[in-house]
């Protein structure tokens, strides 16, 4: 029998506020431990919590940018739980009426040009909790409360995910997105991004849910696809072999060194937190205006921006999906086309080199030291010929490296490329005295020989001869060595 998977996923993401969601204390990570509280957000009897309206407009931004139905009229609830990274020993959160309903989120589907909707249920805002330190090879734990009250943004999809694969496509379009409006840095290292995923196997065919598993301690997109693909495995072995009452409704952690789910608590349900409106703060009446205005600060995200990408300048699906997916690429990929227009060019550049430069650096593009005019003077000289290709790749990760601009480093290492003639017959002459069998490979008619003795000659000038010319020399001198 074959089954179904369905997933669903909860993702809270810090918001990038400067104070928390209920207090004035600052929202700031790595500050010493404790040190960012005050008697609200460390639960003090007799406090009052206040609205952060900055996280409200982020909210309503997000719910904007998600296709979604904002409540005009939406209250906190308080979630009762105790953990002692709880200071108050209850959460304020939304409940009954969230922030936003009814959206979605295109991502890529099966097909080459396929996309598929995949539903948001909810938006809804609360406050984080702190955090527990766990000092190695002792029997205590120590909490840091400076995270405690910063506003957090969960959005909950509808469980329209049908593989893991797709949850990592989900995540990887979520976070372009929320980093494109700007309402989070959706750094999952520092917390500002995290994951719960809820899978369930059915029959195929069959409407009605199987029994749903939600998986905690994710840290990052690839764990996230690795542990629903061994959940899915997991579930799907049980049911296959009629042990279905070994699969329960539960909460499993996810344990990255065995590469396995392990069971954490039976799954609560939403009695079991013991929800009731906040008594301490007033219903949340959004205004039209206050919602338009919002509406304003939008930008343009990252799909239609790269829908954009391929009717405006004609560069391939592939190329306008890569780097539309980060803001600042594709802010980078615009401002080197107004200087050097021909887009197809550029593309190739950023694909092909810097995409290169900042895998090897681990670092963005907002974090290397490179401005568009820089790699547009590259393309510059080698489109007018004064160096080549290979050349030209090597002056643009020297001018990353030192930041001095492409001109000066041609000039200052004598890297431009060699056209004369008469320089390069002599090279040419002998490359082909040093590899008979490549000149006897090509009167024999492997042509292709010819590709190798190009090589050749390009390594003796170090890449900075021009390779059409040593081509035509080449072809010309084995001609005449042939009749």
């Amino acid at each position: 029998m074959g089954y179904e998977t369905i997933i669903g996923l909860e993702v809270h993401v810090e918001l990038l506020t400067e104070s928390k969601m209920f207090c004035g204390c600052a929202n700031r990570f790595g500050a010493e431990p404790n040190t960012l509280t005050c008697p609200v957000c460390l639960g003090f009897p007799g406090t009052l919590p206040a609205v952060n309206e900055a996280a409200v407009a982020l909210g309503i931004k997000t719910a904007l940018g998600l296709g979604c139905r904002i409540n005009r009229r939406n209250h906190f609830d308080r979630k009762n739980y105790f953990y002692p990274d709880m200071p108050k020993n209850y959460q304020i959160s939304q409940y009954e009426q969230p922030l936003a309903v009814a959206g979605h989120l295109e991502i890529k589907g099966d097909g080459p040009a396929a996309a598929r909707k995949i539903g948001i249920h909810r938006i809804h805002l609360e406050e984080d909790v702190g955090k527990l330190v766990h000092p190695e090879g002792h029997d205590y734990s120590l909490v840091d409360f400076n995270r405690a009250g910063v506003p957090l943004m969960e959005i909950v999809t509808e469980p329209d995910l049908r593989s893991p694969d797709e949850a990592y496509e989900f995540l990887s379009a979520l976070k372009a997105v929320l980093q494109y409006l700007n309402v989070s840095d959706c750094n999952m290292e520092e917390g500002s991004l995290r994951c719960d995923a809820n899978i369930s196997l059915r029959p195929a065919g069959q409407e009605k849910l199987g029994t749903k598993v939600e998986v905690k301690n994710l840290n990052s997109f690839r764990a996230v696809r690795l542990a629903l693909r061994y959940e899915e495995e997991r579930q799907r072995e049980l049911l296959a072999s009629g042990r279905t009452g070994e699969l329960v409704q539960e909460t499993r952690l996810w344990d990255e060194k065995s590469g396995r789910t392990q069971p954490m608590r039976s799954k609560e349900e939403a009695q079991d937190y013991r929800y009731f409106p906040e008594p301490d703060l007033l219903p949340l009446r959004l205004e039209e205006s206050f919602i338009e205005a919002v509406r304003g600060l939008v930008v343009e995200l990252p799909r239609e921006k790269a829908r954009r990408f391929e009717a405006d300048f004609g560069i391939p699906a592939y190329d306008s999906e890569v780097i539309t997916a980060d803001r600042e690429l594709a802010d980078f990929f615009e401002a080197a086309v107004r200087l050097h227009p021909e887009p197809k060019t550029v593309s190739n550049w950023i694909m092909t080199e810097i995409l290169s430069i900042l895998k090897a650096s681990n670092r963005t593009i907002g974090q290397l030291a490179l401005a568009p005019e820089t790699l547009t003077g590259v393309i510059g000289l080698v489109s007018s010929g004064r160096i080549t290709a290979a050349t030209g790749k090597e002056v643009l990760r020297l001018a990353v490296e030192t930041g001095r601009e492409p001109e000066t480093i041609v000039s200052e290492q004598n890297l431009g490329q060699i056209s004369d003639s008469d320089t390069l017959a002599g090279l040419v002459r002998s490359t082909l005295a040093a590899n008979p069998k490549s000149v006897e490979d090509y009167r024999r008619g492997k042509t292709n020989a010819i590709g190798f003795l190009v090589g050749q000659v390009m390594r003796q000038t170090k890449g900075k001869a021009n390779p059409q010319l040593v081509q035509e020399l080449l072809a010309g001198l084995l001609a005449e060595k042939k009749d």
